[in-house]
């Protein structure tokens, strides 16, 4: 079969890779419908993560079961499924505590030995701990499938940026981050009920999109600037929740800063910059609160995908170019350049 792999920076391959098979008596085979290309990924695109000659990449798909193993109870050949970013084992402690991300059998899509998402299909292992099943209808339904996609990372990590920020009813929220997941933050706080939501971004598109996804301000100022607009638009207090999608140093310090006296900063942006952006004297003086990290989508896809299904929320408007698999390459450099938002991949 054909597959995504990376050959070193700037360098994204298709190649023919070995079919997937049957491991483990829990796997499943998965025929990938739909994947796409992550805004983490660029970082192994741009050479700042580092990632073996050769490895696979991807890590968000849809697909149809082809063959599971004798121990798997919860799917069949022709179940229409979504996979969250990580595997996991569905029965240890973190996962009944609905922390997927830090099962101790858990992985990344991926990582050396295992399959990417951005291929013809893709062993799963833990198949009834990690899969989720659609109806199956919907693999046919060209307008939905790009929602159910965005389930599998972006959406489920705006959505605990969100959660983690404790976005209630009423409050005001900030994001920073005018990418693929600050924008399914936006959409995540209007659903939990935010009554102002201020995007931070400059790129028009984006900020378009930010407004339809129900933000109520838009600030294009960066850091001391954007700290300023923002408590300016809130009498000088700032948001209750903050929303980080960025994950450098400069975004952490204005997140923080954007809280008001009291607020939460959802952290969900991949570090990349070190943390020496958080003043922690600042959060302590002013009651400021921190919390986030690596999203456990196979806990939220549940609680979401009847939003999706019934259309009361659509994360797929953040794919702006879809291309077959023979167009990843070129899907890489367009959102490297930043003259695509989110591609994604049809089979």
């Amino acid at each position: 079969m054909r597959a995504t792999v990376i050959r070193g920076p700037q360098d994204i391959r298709v190649e023919e890779v070995p079919d997937p098979r049957i491991q483990q008596p829990t796997d499943a085979v998965v025929r990938v419908v739909n994947a796409c290309i992550c805004g983490s990924d660029l970082w192994a695109y741009r050479g700042v993560a580092a990632r073996e000659a050769g490895q696979r990449i991807g890590h968000e798909f849809l697909g149809i079961v082809e063959e599971t193993g004798p121990a798997v109870r919860g799917f069949a050949p022709g179940d229409f499924v979504v996979a969250p970013f990580v595997w996991s084992d569905g029965v240890c402690d973190y996962c009944r505590e609905g922390l997927q991300t830090s099962c101790p059998h858990g992985g990344f899509w991926g990582q050396v030995g295992s399959d990417g998402g951005q291929g013809e299909a893709v062993r799963v292992p833990f198949a009834d701990g990690t899969l989720v099943q659609l109806p199956k209808d919907a693999a046919t339904d060209e307008a939905l499938l790009p929602g159910l996609l965005a389930l599998s990372d972006v959406m489920s990590t705006g959505h605990h940026a969100a959660v983690s920020a404790r976005v209630r009813p009423g409050s005001t929220v900030a994001v920073v981050g005018d990418g693929a997941v600050g924008l399914c933050g936006v959409l995540a706080a209007r659903r939990l009920g935010a009554e102002r939501i201020i995007a931070l971004g400059r790129h028009r598109d984006r900020t378009d999109l930010a407004r339809a996804f129900g933000a109520t301000d838009v600030v294009a100022e960066r850091g001391e600037a954007a700290v300023e607009a923002v408590r300016e638009l809130t009498g000088g207090q700032g948001a209750h929740a903050v929303l980080e999608a960025v994950g450098t140093e400069e975004s952490m310090r204005t997140a923080v800063s954007l809280a008001r006296d009291g607020g939460t900063v959802g952290y969900v942006g991949v570090p990349h910059g070190g943390s020496a952006g958080v003043d922690i004297s600042q959060m302590f003086n002013r009651n400021v609160a921190l919390a986030g990290g690596v999203a456990p989508a196979r806990a939220y896809i549940p609680e979401l995908l009847p939003d999706v299904l019934e259309g009361v929320i659509d994360p797929g408007a953040v794919f702006d170019r879809t291309v077959g698999l023979d167009g990843v390459p070129e899907g890489y450099r367009a959102m490297d350049e930043r003259t695509a938002l989110k591609v994604r991949i049809a089979f």
